[in-house]
């Protein structure tokens, strides 16, 4: 089904939970997927994955379809992933090094991981990126969204976007190279 007809259907009192099923049906693997390259945790996913359909239920009747529907659940989903982030820092008031230390044990640990050498190499790379420049690379690189896209869901320029790109490209080379 159509997003437009999902929004219709989601405005209709008597079909508002069922295109609401549809839409995390359609969207909730995607959505997942992208949570969980930030926070490695599986569980941790799982939560921010809920909390951002959510967010998406009680704020979707103020869609106003500026954007497309799964640019603006994208925007929810990141912005989670940067509060939980930021969260977690200041709860164990933790410098950054020390979160992605945390997180690159759960990637080593994971039994939900699957992945050889080189893909367990790639992702401790990502993980020494900083967050910005992380999240660029993963939307750019795994879910092949365009820059438009991205400075949509990110409030930042495509120039801004591309040298971030190019910036987490060289940093993932040269850590990749090292070893």
């Amino acid at each position: 089904m159509e997003d437009k007809e999902l929004l219709e259907k989601f405005k209709e009192e008597n079909s508002r939970h069922y295109a609401f099923n549809l839409l995390v049906k359609k969207y909730q693997q995607r959505v997942y997927w992208h949570i969980r390259k930030m926070v490695i945790d599986h569980d941790d996913a799982d939560d921010l994955t809920q909390d951002c359909f959510i967010k998406v239920w009680h704020h979707l009747e103020n869609f106003r379809s500026d954007s497309q529907l799964y640019t603006w659940i994208y925007k929810i989903a990141t912005n989670e992933c940067l509060n939980f982030l930021n969260k977690k820092r200041k709860r164990f008031f933790l410098p950054i090094n020390n979160v992605e230390k945390e997180l690159e044990q759960k990637l080593s640990s994971s039994d939900m991981i699957e992945g050889d050498e080189i893909q367990m190499k790639l992702q401790k790379a990502l993980l020494k990126l900083p967050e910005k420049q992380r999240l660029v690379f993963n939307m750019k690189y795994f879910d092949d969204l365009k820059y438009e896209e991205i400075s949509e869901i990110l409030g930042t320029s495509v120039g801004a976007l591309k040298a971030s790109y190019h910036l987490a490209v060289k940093k993932i080379e040269v850590y990749l190279s090292g070893d």
